[in-house]
């Protein structure tokens, strides 16, 4: 008779997981709510219209997230061929980037923070600036140019 034991207890068991899962819908209910209240938590402490901070801003472009204008500052200026290179940096944001001015298509852009970099490219225009990287204070980033004609040059923030 050991067997039918063993078989009632699975039969138990089965019957038993039923019924935890039975109310479902209580479930279901009691999930739904944090999705939505979880953004709130980082929002209050942004600015409107400034959609990121941190590395949440890595990779994404400094205008579209609302990082840029009033919230932004040239840290570091420099000059490559005729054209000007700028890192801007967002306190908000904890993001930097890095514009080229006064450039000539096919000419790059890049920003480089950490292990991090973005590039950006001149494309039909005479400026070009690079998506964001994340970064604590403005002198962990560093733009760089290089143009065409292969010159190349460098904006660093001071401290």
């Amino acid at each position: 008779g050991p067997m039918l034991a063993v078989g009632a207890v699975g039969a138990l068991i089965v019957v038993v997981g039923a019924v935890l899962l039975a109310p479902g819908g209580d479930d279901a209910a009691t999930a739904a709510p944090p999705p939505t209240a979880a953004p709130t938590t980082a929002a209050p402490e942004l600015p409107a219209g400034v959609e990121c901070s941190g590395a949440d801003c890595a990779g994404q472009d400094p205008e579209a997230m609302g990082c840029g204008g009033e919230f932004a500052r040239t840290v570091a200026t420099g000059t490559v061929g005729g054209g000007r290179i700028e890192v801007r940096y967002s306190k908000v944001c904890s993001a930097a980037w890095a514009r080229l001015t006064g450039a000539a298509v096919g000419d790059t852009v890049r920003i480089t923070a950490g292990e991090g970099a973005q590039d950006g490219e001149v494309m039909g225009a005479t400026e070009a600036y690079t998506p964001m990287v994340a970064v604590r204070k403005p002198s962990d980033a560093e733009g760089c140019a290089t143009l065409t004609s292969g010159t190349k040059g460098c904006a660093e923030p001071a401290g």
